[in-house]
């Protein structure tokens, strides 16, 4: 297995030249993705290091072992042994990892769409809950948000909203969030103090790049109108709002929270690129469902992926039976402790198939 990682640091040298090179060096695009790769092959090529000293010292402490007649001496090289190798099988573990095919959308950024599901106004009130929670989260990470287009309803929800959300290593940390999210609480129209339980779905889309995606400009209609607030309102004199059509598949985005209609038709045609990417992608992953078999949940936007129940503190990630005591540190922002848990699970599954 590890035979791969032999050339690791030639692979290494190859990089760095790249990345002096004024050919890379004038093109952002190509600039970027080197630098990437770079910054994973550097990872690996310290992990490789550490694993061979760790290696190198067990076998020593073992030749110890059986030469040493002194039994003090002895003991201590039986307990060396039991710490390398302890250490070595945890590298060993993160090489394997390491071995994993890479997810090409890790380093993208997303277009984050919400939209409230059954539950009527409790719903779109957690759709502004659940944005809140993702944004203070992207401030942590010290990621960007963008709102690219929304629909209010006037109590302070949202029927939808779509962000973007750019910054480092983005979809590969929020992909596993695509599903239907359940919230059980008491709305504080419920003079009875009946729970209610709503739904909200979330999609998790990469950013398209313009190197993947080309759009026929003759496939797509542009329709313009003039914004409106909750309840039907002129918030907007002038024709900003923006409608993008895509014939051939009937994709439909609409933008209006600028007042700009050359900015609400840029907003919307990012999203519609990313949709598109999207749509290109499950069709590909529908045909190799076998493949994705081993992905259990992890793109099913059907599927109820997690319960927030207020009245108990608790979250519940219905994928891998993860249940925590700590919805008011998630609802900050604080999604870690779920996060986490989630990308150990999916690594740990797909190690399975690595030999």
């Amino acid at each position: 297995m590890f035979a791969k990682f032999e050339n690791i640091h030639d692979k290494l040298l190859e990089l760095e030249g790249m990345l002096s090179d004024p050919a890379v060096l004038a093109n952002q695009s190509e600039y970027g993705k080197v630098a990437r790769e770079h910054s994973r092959v550097v990872k690996i090529d310290r992990l490789y290091t550490k694993f061979k000293r760790v290696k190198q010292e067990l076998a020593e402490s073992q030749e110890l072992l059986h030469q040493e007649d002194d039994e003090e001496m002895r003991e201590l090289a039986r307990s060396d042994i039991a710490d390398l190798s302890n250490k070595a099988k945890e590298l060993e573990k993160e090489l394997r990892i390491m071995l994993l095919p890479k997810d090409p959308n890790d380093d993208k950024n997303i277009l984050l769409e919400i939209r409230a599901g059954t539950g009527g106004d409790e719903a779109a009130l957690f759709v502004s809950d659940l944005f809140r929670m993702y944004s203070k989260y992207a401030e942590i990470q010290g990621w960007k948000v963008e709102v690219m287009s929304s629909n209010p309803i006037g109590i302070g929800g949202f029927k939808e909203l779509i962000a973007l959300i750019s910054g480092d290593q983005v979809y590969s940390q929020l992909k596993y969030e695509s599903g239907v999210h359940r919230v059980q609480r008491v709305p504080e129209t419920e003079a009875q103090g009946r729970i209610h339980t709503s739904a909200v779905t979330v999609a998790v889309l990469p950013e398209a790049e313009d190197v993947e995606l080309h759009i026929d400009p003759n496939e797509l209609r542009f329709d313009v109108f003039r914004s409106s607030g909750p309840g039907g309102q002129s918030v907007n004199t002038t024709d900003s709002a923006v409608r993008v059509t895509h014939l051939p598949t009937g994709l439909v985005v609409t933008c209006q929270d600028e007042k700009s209609q050359h900015k609400n038709k840029a907003k919307a045609l990012k999203v519609l690129r990313a949709r598109l990417l999207d749509l290109m992608e499950q069709e590909q992953h529908d045909r190799i469902s076998e493949e994705r078999k081993s992905q259990v949940g992890s793109g099913d936007r059907s599927e109820r992926i997690r319960t927030y129940n207020f009245p108990q503190g608790r979250l519940t990630d219905h994928r891998i039976n993860l249940t925590l005591y700590r919805l008011e540190d998630i609802m900050l922002g604080k999604l870690n402790c779920v996060i986490e848990p989630l990308n150990a699970h999916y690594q740990a599954e797909a190690l399975k198939t690595v030999q």
